[in-house]
C-alpha cells in the first residue's frame, strides 16, 4: 500500500473513531501516530516527531492568546457584564413583539465581543436570559433556539478563539481577520433579530410582552454597560492602533475585566481560583485537539495527500466558485456531527491549499481572509444544525422542560438566516473585505 493510500484510508478510520465517541483530539492523535508508524516504518521517527511537535505547538506565542480570551470571558461573567448587557437591550426592545428574544440576541452579540467562545457565550447568556424569556411568556422552543443561535456570535464577533486558530493554520494576520469579521458579525446579529420578528408574527402564541420602559430607565440601563464598551474599545482599538499585539490585547482585556469584576464584588479568592481552573480546563481541551490535529496533519503532509487532492481538484477544470460551493456544502454536512474547532483543524490543511490555487480575482491575502470568514460562518451554522449542534445541547440542558424537537423547529429559521448570509458573502466578497486596507 502506497503512502497516499495510507493517508486516504486514515479518513474513514478517523471518522469511525469519532462516531464511536472517541474524543476528537485523541482520535486525530491516534490516527496520526499510527499513520506515521506505517509510513516511516518504525517508532523512532514517530517519537522524534512527538517531541518536536509538542514543543513547537505548546511554546507558540500565538496560541497564548486563547487562555487570555477564555479568562476574559470568565471575568466578564463575574463582573455582571452579561446581565448588564441583557437588561440594557431588554429596556429598549422588550416591549416590542418578540423584543425580549431580540434583546437576548443583542446581549449575545455584546458579550461575544469580550468573550471569543461560542459555547461560553451560549452558556452564560442562557443563565441570564432564559429565565427572563420564560417569565415573559416566550415558548421554550423559541427561547432555547434564540439563545443557541445568539451564542454562535461568540466566535464570529471579534475576538474569536476559532478565528485565532484559523489565522495560525493559514499563516494570516490575526488583526486583519478580526477586522474582516466585523461586518459579517453585525449582519449575523441583525439577521437573527429579523428572524425573531418574523417568527413572532408567524407564531404569535410563542411570544410574550413586557411593558414599555420610560426613557430615564432605558438610559440608566444603557449607562451600566460602559465597562463592556471600555474593554472592547481598549482591546480591539489598541490592537488596530498598534498599541499592542493581539496576544497583549487579550492580556489587557483579561486584566480589565478582572478589575471590573473585583470592583463589582464578583471576583473573590474563591471565584478567582474557579476562573483559573475553568480557563485551564478549557485551554487544555483546546490544546489537546490542536496537538492531535498537528500530529495528524504532519502525517498527511508526509503522505502528500493534501497536495494530491489539490492537484486533482485543480486538474478537473471546475470553476473556482463550484469548488468553493462544494467545500461549503461539505462543511455544512460535517457540522452536523463535529464541533467547530475540530472541523477547522482537520480540514483547513486540506482545503486551504486547494483554494489558494484558484483564481477568484483577488490578492492571496484577501482570498485567505475571505475564505476564513466564510469557513467561520459555516462552522457557526454547524453549532446550531441538528442533530449534533453543540449550542443546542448546551441550552437545552438548561431547560429540561423544552423538547429538543421544539428547539429544532425554531432553530431552523435561524439556520435559514445563516445560509442566506453565506450566499450573500459568497456573491459579494467586498462585504467581508470592505474594512481592510
Amino acid at each position: 500500500m502506497s503512502n497516499i493510500d495510507i493517508g486516504l484510508w486514515s479518513f474513514p478510520v478517523l471518522l469511525l473513531m469519532i462516531f464511536l465517541r472517541a474524543p476528537i483530539g485523541l482520535a486525530m492523535l491516534v490516527c496520526g501516530l499510527g499513520g506515521l508508524v506505517l509510513v516511516t516504518g518504525g517508532p523512532n521517527i514517530v517519537l522524534a516527531k512527538l517531541k518536536s511537535e509538542s514543543y513547537s505547538i505548546f511554546s507558540s506565542y500565538s496560541l497564548s492568546i486563547i487562555p487570555m480570551f477564555l479568562l476574559m470571558g470568565q471575568f466578564a461573567t463575574l463582573g455582571g457584564m452579561s446581565q448588564a448587557l441583557f437588561k440594557a437591550a431588554e429596556s429598549w426592545l422588550g416591549h416590542r413583539k418578540g423584543g425580549v428574544a431580540m434583546a437576548a440576541v443583542g446581549a449575545c452579540a455584546g458579550f461575544g465581543a469580550i468573550c471569543g467562545s461560542s459555547l461560553a457565550t451560549a452558556a452564560t447568556m442562557g443563565q441570564v436570559a432564559l429565565p427572563e424569556l420564560r417569565r415573559a411568556g416566550y415558548s421554550g422552543g423559541l427561547s432555547t433556539a434564540t439563545l443557541a443561535a445568539g451564542g454562535t456570535l461568540g466566535i464570529l464577533i471579534p475576538p474569536s478563539v476559532v478565528l485565532v486558530v484559523y489565522a495560525i493554520l493559514a499563516e494570516q494576520n490575526i488583526a486583519k481577520l478580526f477586522l474582516a469579521a466585523f461586518i459579517p458579525g453585525i449582519l449575523a446579529a441583525l439577521g437573527y433579530i429579523a428572524v425573531v420578528a418574523i417568527y413572532a408574527r408567524l407564531y404569535p402564541e410563542t411570544v410574550g410582552s413586557r411593558p414599555r420602559q420610560p426613557y430615564a430607565e432605558r438610559f440608566r440601563a444603557l449607562f451600566r454597560v460602559w465597562p463592556v464598551l471600555v474593554v472592547f474599545l481598549v482591546v480591539v482599538g489598541g490592537i488596530y492602533l498598534g498599541w499592542f499585539t493581539p496576544t497583549e490585547g487579550a492580556s489587557v482585556g483579561a486584566l480589565g475585566t478582572g478589575l471590573i469584576a473585583f470592583l463589582n464584588g464578583g471576583l473573590t479568592r474563591k471565584t478567582l481560583v474557579n476562573s483559573f481552573l475553568s480557563t485551564a480546563s478549557n485551554t487544555a481541551m483546546i490544546f489537546i485537539i490542536v496537538f492531535g490535529a498537528a500530529v495528524y496533519n504532519s502525517f498527511l503532509a508526509i503522505t502528500q495527500v493534501p497536495q494530491e487532492i489539490s492537484n486533482f481538484v485543480v486538474g478537473q477544470g471546475y470553476s473556482p466558485w463550484t469548488v468553493l460551493i462544494l467545500i461549503i456544502i461539505f462543511y455544512l454536512i460535517l457540522g452536523c456531527v463535529m464541533d467547530s474547532l475540530s472541523m477547522i483543524l482537520l480540514t483547513i490543511p486540506i482545503f486551504f491549499p486547494v483554494i489558494v490555487q484558484l483564481d477568484f480575482g483577488m490578492s492571496p491575502e484577501h482570498l485567505a481572509i475571505w475564505f476564513g470568514i466564510l469557513v467561520l460562518i459555516v462552522v457557526e451554522v454547524g453549532l446550531i444544525t441538528p442533530p449534533v449542534g453543540m449550542n443546542l445541547f448546551v441550552i437545552n440542558a438548561m431547560d429540561r422542560e423544552t423538547p429538543l424537537s421544539a428547539t429544532y423547529h425554531a432553530v431552523s429559521f435561524f439556520v435559514a438566516s445563516d445560509l442566506l448570509r453565506v450566499a450573500l458573502l459568497v456573491a459579494f466578497p467586498s462585504i467581508t473585505l470592505f474594512l481592510l486596507p
